[in-house]
């Protein structure tokens, strides 16, 4: 790797650490629940970033699927955590809503 390349790593790293910091700060200011949640994904998010870096600045990029399987996490997370406070369970089926389809009342 070359010097450039690895000095923008570091950059491209710390700035990444640094949007971190203002997520977590964004967290534990939030006013609603859904920018808190928000916040959250967005911190799951500047997490794979900063591992695919990071694992490029060691010189072991097979971290990215590591990296990958974070981001399946948070993706799976954040809906669940949706779904929960929305419905207050998470047990409610995906057609809970509507009753007509199925020859339900309307």
């Amino acid at each position: 790797m070359s010097p450039f390349m690895g000095y923008f790593m570091l950059g491209s790293a710390f700035l990444i650490i640094v949007s971190m910091a203002l997520m977590l700060a964004r967290l534990l200011g939030g006013p609603t629940l859904y920018d808190r949640l928000l916040a959250v994904n967005s911190f799951g998010t500047k997490t794979v970033l900063f591992l695919c870096v990071f694992c490029f600045i060691i010189g072991r990029p097979d971290g990215v699927d590591i990296a990958l399987l974070y981001a399946l996490m948070n993706f799976i997370g954040t809906i669940a955590v949706l779904k929960f406070f929305n419905y207050q369970a998470l047990d409610v089926g995906l057609m809970r809503g509507n009753n007509s389809e199925r020859g339900g009342r309307s």
